[in-house]
């Protein structure tokens, strides 16, 4: 299915693979056609904006089409419906896609971009913000119970011109509407989830200014004053000595210091206790809202994981098998789990053979870099740490003497303890069973005393050659216990 989202500063259309928990983006396309330019102060559409878009979605038709896309929905936002040539733009689109144009309104877009953070982070507890070209959406979330949302006229290209050019006249109009606005009294100490292409920009600056090592997007969480200082520098518009500003369109540029801010007033009024980047806003948050409320219980992070097994690894079934065994393997090293944590195992279980058709020698660091970058939603940067360290480590050993990466870094040593004693599991469980189903839960290992006992049946026997004694011993001495193994029947 697929979904075309006209915008006030761009249009895009992304393919998804199925209506999903997780879904996977097959091809995702964006145009900055500027629809939106000019609307404040004319009431219309400008001509060439109208051009630009209209050529796009044309293209976009025929891409959909190619792609046998059989559901298609067509999303519009602040510019279309505030314009007084909006409806013959919109019958144009009816036309070409042949389908219905949905025109959201300020509540709708409010609700339906805090959708996508809730889709997105696994309880949330904060205020979700989508800024776009037209209007800045405000919105408090609690889990997956949406509060009060408002919609501001604050968009990136209206404050642009309302301001005209003038950054000091829009930060006082930014200002002025963030400190009425009744969202904001929710906000303090709590998270602000920033939405929409220019804070992306702005967050993607930030990583390079910084030397973040992992540059993936979504859940970048960044600390107030740190970040704010940022922005006011962005917010000075003397763009040019950024490092990596050049990966940023010259139309997206020109906007930067509009976004960056309405962001320092959002932090300055609201004082939140941290602001995370949302990869996810109004196209998710659209086929979220379409799921069953069963579907949207699901754990979005364990579903990619599982899709990712059925992909990649010699038998998902074992991956499933994974999950309460090393719970078992854990509790009896002495390894205590957090809720999180044990979710973040189950999708290392699923995770852990997603390398094997590398070399030998390039496993560990393979399947490091494919799950430290993969499009997972429902983890943030210290969980994909530990999922990726878990996997390295199943491959390339217990020791980070070979690890080179900053990326573990970014992992608690918690975390790191607890990826390094699910590999140890995993480097017993996989000598057991060379990943195929139905062994491992043949198995049993627990704890007696000083010692880690690992039984196996008769028929197994066998395998309790000296290299899965050296792997069991591994595994025992990050708790000090001593290794056996015992046949049973």
């Amino acid at each position: 299915m697929a979904v075309v989202d006209i915008g006030s500063n761009s249009v895009r259309l992304v393919v998804y693979e199925r209506l999903a928990r997780s879904p996977t983006p097959l091809f995702n396309e964006k145009v900055l056609a500027g629809l939106g330019a000019g609307v404040a102060a004319t009431g219309r559409l400008a001509t060439d904006a109208v051009a630009k878009t209209l050529a796009s979605l044309r293209r976009f038709a025929v891409l959909a089409r190619e792609m046998e896309v059989v559901e298609i929905d067509v999303l519009a936002t602040a510019a279309t419906r505030e314009a007084s040539n909006g409806a013959a733009f919109l019958a144009e689109i009816e036309r070409i896609f042949g389908v219905p144009v949905t025109v959201l309104s300020g509540a709708d877009e409010a609700k339906v971009s805090a959708l996508g953070v809730i889709a997105g982070v696994m309880r949330p507890d904060g205020v979700a913000g989508d800024l776009g070209g037209g209007s800045l959406e405000l919105t408090d979330i609690r889990g997956r119970r949406i509060g009060h949302g408002e919609s501001l006229k604050l968009g990136s290209l209206r404050l642009q011109t309302d301001a005209r050019n003038s950054l000091k006249a829009a930060r006082q109009i930014a200002a002025s509407a963030i400190e009425g606005s009744e969202v904001m009294r929710s906000l303090p100490g709590r998270t602000f989830y920033a939405v929409g292409g220019t804070w992306r920009s702005l967050a993607r600056l930030h990583m390079r200014r910084t030397g973040y090592p992992l540059h993936v997007m979504h859940e970048y969480a960044i600390e107030v004053d740190e970040f704010d200082e940022f922005l006011k520098v962005v917010a000075r518009g003397s763009l040019e000595t950024l490092a990596g500003i050049s990966a940023v369109s010259k139309q997206r540029q020109a906007l930067l210091p509009y976004g960056a801010l309405v962001l320092s007033e959002i932090l300055r009024v609201g004082r939140p206790k941290a602001v995370t980047i949302s990869a996810l806003g109004l196209r998710e948050g659209h086929l979220y809202s379409k799921l069953t409320a069963e579907e949207q219980r699901e754990d979005p992070l364990v579903e990619a994981a599982r899709e990712l097994s059925i992909l990649r690894s010699r038998s998902p079934a074992h991956g499933e098998e994974l999950i309460p065994w090393t719970g078992e393997a854990l509790r009896a090293l002495g390894v205590d789990e957090t809720p999180e944590e044990k979710r973040l195992r189950a999708a290392a279980c699923l995770l852990a053979d997603i390398g094997w058709r590398a070399h030998p020698d390039y496993r560990g660091e393979q399947s490091l870099n494919i799950i430290a970058h993969a499009s997972f939603v429902g983890v943030d940067h210290p969980g994909r740490v530990y999922l990726a360290l878990a996997v390295y480590y199943r491959h390339s050993g217990l020791s980070e003497d070979e690890l080179g990466s900053r990326i573990r870094e970014l992992a608690p040593i918690r975390y790191a303890e607890r990826a390094r004693a699910l590999a140890g599991a995993f480097r017993v469980a996989y000598l057991i069973s060379a990943a195929m189903p139905g062994v491992v839960g043949r198995t049993r290992i627990h704890r007696a005393g000083k010692k880690l006992e690992l039984v196996l049946p008769a028929d197994l026997a066998m395998l309790a050659a000296p290299r899965l004694e050296t792997r069991l011993k591994q595994f025992a001495a990050l708790a000090g216990l001593n290794p056996v193994i015992r046949i049973e029947g």
